[in-house]
Formats: C-alpha cells, sequence, structure tokens
C-alpha cells in the first residue's frame, strides 16, 4: 500500500542497512526501486555512480538529492510514478521541508520509504526528520544500544576524543567523527569534560 515511511534510529542502529534489505525484499517481489542519498555524502563513489554503503559491507548504486531539487520533477525525470514503483530515501533527516511535502503527495501513489536520524549531534530535530514525525503515515523507530547498554537516543559528535556541542548541523562522517549514546551517558561526559 502507498504510504509514506520514516524509519528513524541513532547512527549506527542499521538504518541504511535495513533499507537496502528493503529495496531487495520489493526487488524480489517485481517493484522497481528508486534508492536516493543527499549529494553532500560524497564518500562512496564506485565507477562515477554514488551508492549508499553500510558499515556491514552492503551496497547499492543510488540517484542523489541536495535541498534545491523537487521531487516531482525527479519522478517525472526518472519515470517513477507507475505501479510497482517504490521510493528508498537513506539520510533523509536531510531533506527539506518542502521535499518532504512533495514525498507525502508522491506518496499517494507509490510507496516512499525513508531512513535516517531524528536528531542532529546537539539534540534537536532535523527539519526532514520534523516534517517526517508531523506527516508520515508510519513512523518506527530502530533501536541500537549506548555502550553502557541502554538505548541510545543521542548522536554525540567528536572532534580528537571529544565530544562537540555546538557548530555546523551538518558535518559528514562515520564511527571516526559520532557516537550514539543513551542521554545519561552523553550529559555525564559532557559535564565530565567541563571540569577537565
Amino acid at each position: 500500500m502507498a504510504k509514506l515511511y520514516f524509519k528513524y534510529g541513532a547512527m549506527g542502529s542499521s538504518k541504511t542497512a535495513q533499507a537496502l534489505m528493503c529495496k531487495y525484499n520489493y526487488e524480489q517481489k517485481g517493484f522497481k526501486v528508486f534508492l536516493f542519498k543527499q549529494k553532500s555524502d560524497n564518500r562512496f563513489v564506485e565507477n562515477g555512480r554514488a551508492k549508499v554503503w553500510t558499515r556491514i559491507g552492503l551496497s547499492a548504486d543510488c540517484f542523489e538529492f541536495d535541498a534545491s531539487d523537487n521531487f516531482f520533477d525527479l519522478c517525472e525525470k526518472l519515470d517513477i510514478l507507475h505501479e510497482k514503483r517504490v521510493i528508498i530515501i537513506d539520510e533523509c533527516q536531510f531533506l527539506t521541508k518542502a521535499q518532504v511535502d512533495q514525498l507525502k503527495d508522491i506518496s499517494l501513489q507509490v510507496p516512499v520509504l525513508c531512513y535516517g536520524l531524528l536528531t542532529n549531534f546537539k539534540t534537536e530535530l532535523f527539519e526532514g526528520s520534523k516534517r517526517l514525525v508531523e506527516i508520515a503515515d508510519s513512523l518506527m523507530e530502530i533501536k541500537c544500544v549506548c555502550s553502557c547498554g541502554r538505548k541510545a537516543i543521542v548522536n554525540a559528535r567528536l572532534v580528537d576524543g571529544r565530544i562537540v556541542t555546538s557548530g555546523d548541523e551538518i558535518a559528514i562522517g562515520g564511527d571516526e567523527s559520532y557516537e550514539s549514546m543513551c542521554y545519561t551517558c552523553y550529559k555525564n561526559k559532557v559535564l565530565a569534560q567541563k571540569t577537565e
């Protein structure tokens, strides 16, 4: 059934792996899947093609979008709005409010599955995630754990091994730049850094 889905979790919660498994499942059933990711994440390119890549080694070719793209135009250009078509967006937190509104309308015709972070490193909602929470037909949390064993909800940004709480909202990086934590561990580490 065509709906707008938002599946979110902290960094390292297997969001991208689940997006690729979902892609595979749809393709097994004869659907054509259009996988998108944000252009600013240019870490994974192979033979000139953008790729979505996971920490466990899964990858797939994808289309790219940026804040200036209109998803109605992309759907027309790629001939998406037909039966047995699906849109999957990785790193959907980078969508603009207008793009989420476009995807909501598109989801009246084809399923749109969005995977991404809920909050930034400052523990604030991303613009795209906020709008998805407001209008998605289905919300699902993908859980992961903090090193203490509690549920991780914070995407702590690290610079030289220290948590930073200010700076630009978007800084592309992986395990070397971010650590998912529970709020208690995050707060304790921030307070400990202030007393050093």
